[in-house]
């Protein structure tokens, strides 16, 4: 009888039916891609473009391609095993003092971010509608309260619906004057040669990388994309199932792939144009952050914060340019504080194994960002800073999620190729010498 072959079709129809189209799986890493979007990030490519014109485009342009490995491996490591980096982390480091050290950079970490992004978007809030600083603070602190509940009762989609939402007028925000006002392509073309001219643009470069490959970023991708992919019963054991590895053309137990009801293999190339989307996107807004200042604010005075920059790009260019800026600043801050506060919840139940209320855990590192805020500190350097402390992170993300990625036993099949592993080596290994040369400058008074 044909009745089993019809059965059959009628089986695979249905689930190439729920089988999700390649759009749909994007979004994890347009929600991750905020944090190179952050206040943070303008502060320091403003301040560079300001200070030093086209003097490190090349800072910004090599960041963002070691971005996107970066990114591809954390989300990589989310999809295959199913676990976050600060899971996985907690899992695998044995000594509980470990765990806790490791988890106390990590937290400084998370409170340099908060520190830029609620700074931010206070400093947005005060030029757009003359909001004191620190009352701005607080209402930043609280719409990303609102952004997280929204994430938790609606789900990782909605969620990712109202980031990109947000990523689409920190973009147009920031992009707008560079059409009103072009650069110097001689300038752009110059800015492409790897150089620097003096201790301050040591310390910018450390900035921008700081701000470009965050630390919180790395682990908040895993688990954004473990998340995102996880299989209807999220509890079974598939998940914590050991990998196996048959060489080249090996796969993670079939129990996940079925759960899911999709195969990694279709993950990990939608993955890789999402974070291709995402580091465009990203690359594009830092880029003509910095190209805007470099072509209208190098040498006039004050433009070396944000309320000055706002100020001369008013007058030089006119209230429309600055407008957008401002209003692209507070969608960047009320978006990024979001996703950061994400992050150091995971990061915490990662690598401490407990679970700390939502309002709890904002409210922790919401507190030194209003603290300077109170203080009368000048926020643009507490934003360049934040960034410097977020760039000495980044081996602490960078070396166990380049060292797990290349490993067999973690990812099976899936481990990184060759080049992919020396690339990530080169990568971590510029980052480091460029902190250890930044120290050696500060400490010497070079």
């Amino acid at each position: 009888m044909p009745q089993p072959a019809a059965d059959a079709k009628a089986l695979r129809r249905a689930r190439k039916a729920t089988v999700p189209r390649a759009a749909w799986l994007i979004g994890p890493a347009l929600v991750a891609g905020v944090a190179y979007l952050d206040p943070g990030n303008v502060a320091s490519n403003m301040t560079a473009g300001a200070v030093y014109g086209y003097l490190l485009v090349w800072v910004v342009v090599l960041g963002n391609v070691m971005a996107w490995l970066i990114q591809y491996l954390s989300a990589k490591l989310g999809i295959v095993t199913g676990k976050s980096l600060p899971e996985t982390l907690g899992e695998r480091i044995g000594s509980a003092w470990g765990r806790r050290a490791y988890w106390l950079q990590a937290e400084l970490v998370a409170m340099a971010t908060d520190i830029a992004e609620v700074i931010g978007g206070a400093v947005a809030l005060n030029l757009l509608f003359d909001v004191p600083l620190l009352w701005g603070g607080v209402i930043t602190g609280t719409v990303s309260i609102a952004l997280l509940l929204l994430q938790s009762k609606r789900g990782p989609r909605t969620f990712e619906f109202v980031v990109i939402g947000l990523v689409a007028i920190i973009a147009i925000g920031f992009t707008y004057g560079v059409f009103i006002a072009p650069p110097d392509p001689a300038g752009v073309v110059g800015g492409l040669v790897p150089r620097f001219e003096d201790t301050g643009s040591v310390l910018l470069a450390a900035s921008i990388l700081g701000a470009t490959i965050m630390p919180h970023a790395i682990y908040a991708h895993s688990a954004l994309a473990r998340d995102r992919f996880a299989p209807a019963a999220a509890m079974s054991p598939a998940r914590t199932a050991p990998l196996q590895d048959d060489g080249p053309g090996a796969r993670i137990p079939a129990p996940l792939e079925e759960l899911r009801g999709i195969s990694t293999s279709r993950l990990l190339r939608a993955t890789k144009w999402d974070v291709t989307i995402a580091m465009l996107i990203a690359g594009t807004v830092n880029l003509c952050i910095l190209l805007l200042a470099a072509a209208n604010l190098a040498g006039v005075p004050g433009t070396d914060t944000l309320e000055g920059a706002y100020a001369a790009l008013d007058a030089g260019l006119g209230p429309a340019v600055a407008t957008l800026f401002a209003v692209g600043l507070l969608a960047s801050g009320l978006a990024s504080t979001s996703v950061g506060a994400y992050a150091g919840a995971e990061i915490m139940h990662g690598l401490l194994r407990i679970k700390v209320p939502l309002l709890a855990r904002r409210l922790v590192t919401l507190i030194p960002a209003l603290i300077i805020l109170a203080a009368g500190i000048d926020p643009t350097l507490a934003l360049v800073l934040s960034q410097v402390v977020l760039s000495f992170g980044i081996p602490f993300a960078l070396i166990p999620l380049v060292a797990l990625t290349a490993k067999a036993d973690v990812l099976g099949g899936f481990k990184n190729r060759v080049l992919t592993t020396a690339a990530g080596v080169a990568a971590s290994v510029f980052l480091i010498a460029l902190n250890g040369i930044l120290l050696w400058l500060v400490l010497t008074g070079a």
